[in-house]
């Protein structure tokens, strides 16, 4: 990812779940790569699985142990996140297909928006490792609309890395640019596959990966180049795709 940097005067202007739920759950990630792969968001799949945990709970002639409760009401917190965020990339798509999404761009530090991101991610982000020096020099971008797109980069990441190996987040200035770089060691994208991953909806074919739904990288360009930055997958010597 690359965006541009704010010149210095501006720079100084801003003076420097139960065995029915696990059952439901896997049923749902099955069929969110179904949809994904018919071209289409399911917005039934979470919502089934937070239902099916929350009747477990509430059957009247069940009997739950403590962590079989913590199991069920977890299974129904991440189904019910998981269509959050379907629902708000959704949204956002559509905005910004319109041309209104709104754009706040500034001079950004990065190294803060990267460390928002994290925090969004939660336990999952202890698998990122992030290498921004502190000199790195200050972006034009608006820093809600970058963080969305560092969580979604960073959760791709996390899906597709090898268990024991962390994805990594660099900096750098590039010209009159930063460029983020985000790096796993999964199983890459192929030449022919790269223009098809920014497609809404879309994932390769016999792709056999974690499920999706093929809105985050869309969207993740979209809001990139609205924010007049690019965002381009490399091959890393590895394998996987920054």
């Amino acid at each position: 990812m690359a965006l541009a940097r704010p010149d210095r005067a501006a720079v100084r202007a801003i003076g420097r779940n139960a065995a029915a739920a696990a059952k439901a759950h896997r049923r749902g990630r099955q069929d969110t790569r179904r949809a994904a792969r018919d071209g289409r968001p399911d917005l039934r799949t979470p919502l089934a699985a937070a239902k099916a945990a929350v009747d477990a709970l509430r059957a009247s002639d069940a009997t739950w142990k403590p962590e079989q409760v913590r199991e069920l009401a977890a299974s129904a917190d991440a189904s019910l996140d998981q269509l959050t965020r379907l629902v708000d990339n959704l949204l956002d798509l559509s905005r910004l297909q319109a041309g209104k999404l709104p754009l706040r761009p500034g001079p950004t530090e990065v190294a803060d928006v990267v460390a928002h991101a994290l925090a969004s991610l939660g336990p999952p982000a202890a698998q990122i490792r992030v290498m921004i020096p502190a000199a790195t020099p200050l972006a034009v971008a608006d820093p809600a609309l970058l963080e969305r797109v560092l969580v979604n980069l960073l959760s791709n990441a996390i899906r597709y890395s090898p268990a024991g190996t962390p994805a990594t987040v660099t900096a750098s200035a590039f010209g009159d640019r930063v460029e983020l770089r985000i790096i796993d060691q999964g199983p890459g994208v192929s030449q022919t596959d790269r223009d098809l991953i920014f497609a809404p909806f879309q994932r390769p074919d016999g792709e056999d990966g974690p499920p999706g739904t093929g809105l985050g990288l869309a969207l993740s360009r979209g809001l990139t180049e609205a924010m007049h930055g690019t965002l381009t997958p490399e091959d890393t010597p590895a394998a996987g795709s920054p």
